[in-house]
């Protein structure tokens, strides 16, 4: 049986995304933090006969964080895919940006994908196969008021996943992002922006870049404005 990690599936494109793949007959690793919403997500899991193992991390702390990835390792191997999805934003004023914020918001959105991946690609290219994809966001190509650090790591994780893919050529694995704009998520609250689609709408996208798409998406970058 094929193994999905999911980071951040405890609700929105993260439970979908993790139900889609579960749908296909994957085994989930889920990698997140407590909640009652990630219990949702592992009572919807069971209810659709998907297996799963959850992995309580906050990804901002690096040690827990590759104390998990080491645990997935032991107990489920190299996995066939890996979704990066786990994000934070917090808004305010430019000038107003205080310094933890910026950094709270560069290491769980684009540090942790980094240390994760280089955790997890010894394996996968042992094994020759994998893929890895990256929830980015539109926010990565377009400006947006009161978000600076969020979208400055957004667009460093499609750099990130350029460079990764250059390094993929030839390995039997790819990677490739998904940049969605306005999704209609907890997220989205505060942004001043209306929804344009759902969650439901860019796991499937995922869902296809994961298990059908071919390994020429390498270094792909998929951008969703939404209707």
């Amino acid at each position: 049986m094929k193994t999905a990690l999911v980071t951040g599936a405890s609700r929105g494109v993260g439970r979908a995304t993790a139900l889609g793949l579960g749908a296909r007959g994957y085994r989930l690793e889920l990698l997140g933090r407590a909640s009652d919403d990630q219990l949702e997500t592992e009572r919807s899991l069971r209810a659709q006969g998907t297996l799963f193992e959850f992995a309580d991390c906050d990804l901002g702390d690096f040690s827990a964080t590759d104390r998990a990835i080491e645990l997935i390792l032991a107990r489920a191997g190299a996995p066939e895919v890996v979704i990066h999805n786990a994000g934070i934003v917090e808004r305010a004023a430019f000038a107003e940006f205080d310094d933890a914020s910026w950094q709270r918001q560069l290491d769980v959105n684009l540090t942790a994908p980094f240390r994760v991946t280089r955790a997890l690609l010894p394996a996968m290219l042992a094994a020759r196969s994998g893929r890895i994809l990256f929830v980015s966001s539109i926010s990565a190509v377009v400006g947006s008021p009161r978000q600076v650090a969020y979208n400055v790591s957004k667009a460093g994780l499609v750099a990130l996943m350029r460079c990764l893919a250059e390094e993929l050529s030839d390995t039997g694995l790819m990677t490739a992002a998904v940049l969605p704009g306005a999704i209609d998520t907890d997220m989205l609250r505060g942004s001043g922006y209306a929804a344009r689609m759902t969650a439901d709408e860019v796991a499937r996208t995922l869902v296809f870049l994961a298990t059908e798409a071919s390994l020429a998406h390498n270094g792909g970058v998929t951008e969703m404005f939404g209707v």
